[in-house]
């Protein structure tokens, strides 16, 4: 369930960035896969647009660990690329073009530390 989410969120980034202008078919240029008993895979395509993928994962305890990596060309000819990992910390992408939050401001980090530092009992649950 976890590989076809990523899967998904993946080539619905792609499909955003990258809308196709008209639908022609792209051929596959490469293609490996390797799916092992023990929960870990590897696999790579390259196509005939210049989209690029590659993704690897095992299981750690009873949780997959994925890390990855993919490039498109975009409307504008630029090349795209994001590398991700997907763990215990959900998906984390990495690339120069995504948006960046802006910094947690300085007083609500000390309390956001203080809290974790102290935490308090709920009273409601009494």
């Amino acid at each position: 369930m976890i590989k076809f989410i990523l899967l998904s969120a993946i080539f619905a980034i792609a499909y955003a960035a990258a809308p196709p202008s008209n639908l022609k078919e792209v051929p596959i240029i490469a293609y490996n896969s390797v799916f092992n008993g023990d929960g870990s895979y590897k696999y790579s395509y390259e196509s005939g647009d210049g989209t690029k993928a590659e993704e690897s994962g095992q299981l750690v305890g009873e949780a997959e660990t994925v890390r990855g990596s993919f490039s498109f060309v975009g409307k504008d000819g630029q090349t795209y690329s994001v590398t991700y990992t997907a763990d215990e910390n959900g998906f984390v992408p990495q690339a120069a073009h995504l948006p960046v939050p802006p910094p947690i401001p300085e007083a609500i980090q000390r309390s956001i530390e203080y809290n974790l530092a102290h935490p308090e009992e709920d009273k409601s649950q009494k």
